[in-house]
């Protein structure tokens, strides 16, 4: 059945996002940097990073701001500051009005790969250097994973589905993808959907470069992350939130929303390969995909754009490429593909729902954002690339991909609606 052909109330569609990454502190300012191809890395400057091999990483150019006194803001994890700045943004784009008749019907899920690690990294540090009366009160709240979301829905008073999707780097994806399945059956009216992860941290840095998966371009952190490159060797850690507003089409109607995606199709499955590395053959990619496919009822031939997972590792680029190949064939040849991590660098649990947050934009305005950094195509990684300028396109349809450690794999379908 067609997207026109469904029931409207069934129909899930984005009404408002908000985001802040590495190249922005709002959507905003993150599709201007996209789309003229500027990178968010930088050298690593947070802490002393002078004994690990990797000193670059994609962090964000400022302190997003919140709408909360300061003595609480000051408890919060960077995890819960950057999910209620992309919330807040969310909800000013969607021009959702909040009251008591509606807060109930009213969710959040914002997914995180690692949660507050921040805040317990902290205070152990505390426990074993003041002991255990010095640790704060607020290390277990603020280093959960469901803050983010949990926090936003007190700070709004809603009342609908409260959750929290860990799913390492496919976090925000998924989120979006089961968020638009409660809609679809009716166990809420509106969901905040979307991911956040703040883990440019010593422990975290050193841990993910002992795994040989970060780049160590160290003298230009600009040029680190080059999906699909020949000479990539590794992904460029970033942090940030993105958050979109979902409703079912006939909901965001009957409030005069601007409607601005449909979210056409969702795909969830596992590799059941290996613990970090993907499939080498790309199969559980490629099913993945699939299965967006056959939910939003189109042939591979109709998708028009696609933005990848590529985060610039030597291993994962290439499965995703053989996933693609395997689902689209002949028609890859002439389907563009984009990998904006070559700009967010690896934003863990809130790629998904930033590259969701991009995919859109493209979509809304017929122009796709850039793989910076592609000098040399790796031979593996054939694909009708978006290399390193921005290209006009008149998309009607666009899949984002995001997998994750585990071997999760998601594939969201997102799509224009006209009328």
């Amino acid at each position: 059945m067609s997207s026109t052909e469904k029931d409207p109330s069934r129909r899930i569609v984005v009404t408002g996002m908000g985001a802040v990454t590495p190249l922005g502190l709002d959507v905003a300012s993150t599709w201007e940097s996209a789309v003229a191809g500027r990178s968010g890395a930088g050298p690593l400057d947070r802490f002393d990073a002078s004994r690990l091999t990797v000193q670059l990483a994609a962090q964000l150019p400022g302190v997003p701001e919140v709408d909360v006194p300061v003595k609480e803001a000051r408890r919060f994890d960077p995890v819960v500051r950057y999910g209620l700045a992309a919330s807040a943004e969310a909800l000013r784009d969607s021009g959702l009005e909040l009251s008591d008749d509606n807060r109930t019907g009213i969710g959040v899920s914002i997914g995180s790969g690692i949660g507050g690690i921040g805040t317990i990294i902290e205070n152990h540090d505390i426990l074993r250097e003041s002991g255990p009366r010095r640790v704060s009160p607020f290390t277990i709240p603020m280093g959960i994973a469901n803050m983010p979301s949990g926090y936003v829905s007190i700070h709004y008073g809603l009342g609908g589905p409260n959750l929290c999707h860990v799913s390492a780097c496919a976090s925000g994806a998924h989120a979006i993808g089961e968020c638009a399945e409660l809609i679809a059956r009716g166990q809420a009216k509106v969901m905040l959907a979307g991911g956040v992860d703040a883990a440019i941290l010593g422990v975290t840095v050193a841990g993910f470069a002992a795994m040989k998966a970060l780049s160590t371009r160290n003298d230009e952190p600009e040029r680190a992350s080059r999906p699909f490159d020949r000479d990539r060797d590794g992904f460029v850690l970033g942090e940030g939130a993105g958050v979109l507003v979902l409703e079912s089409l006939a909901h965001a109607r009957a409030r005069g929303a601007r409607v601005r995606a449909e979210i056409l199709g969702y795909g969830a499955d596992a590799d059941g390969s290996q613990m970090v590395a993907p499939d080498p053959a790309g199969t559980g990619a490629a099913r993945c995909m699939r299965l967006a496919l056959e939910q939003a009822g189109l042939e591979p031939s109709r998708i028009d754009h696609v933005n990848a997972h590529a985060t610039s590792t030597p291993t994962g680029d290439p499965c995703e490429v053989r996933a693609l190949e395997q689902v689209f064939g002949k028609h890859l040849q002439q389907l563009p593909v984009s990998a904006t991590k070559s700009m967010t660098g690896h934003l863990l649990g809130a790629a998904g729902a930033v590259e969701g947050i991009l995919t859109i934009r493209a979509l809304e305005e017929g122009l796709l954002p850039p793989t910076i950094n592609l000098e040399h195509p790796d031979p593996e990684c054939q694909l009708d690339h978006v290399a390193n300028k921005a290209r006009r396109s008149p998309i009607r349809t666009a899949l984002s991909n995001s997998f994750g450690f585990g071997g999760t794999n998601c594939s969201v379908i997102f799509g224009r609606v006209d009328d």
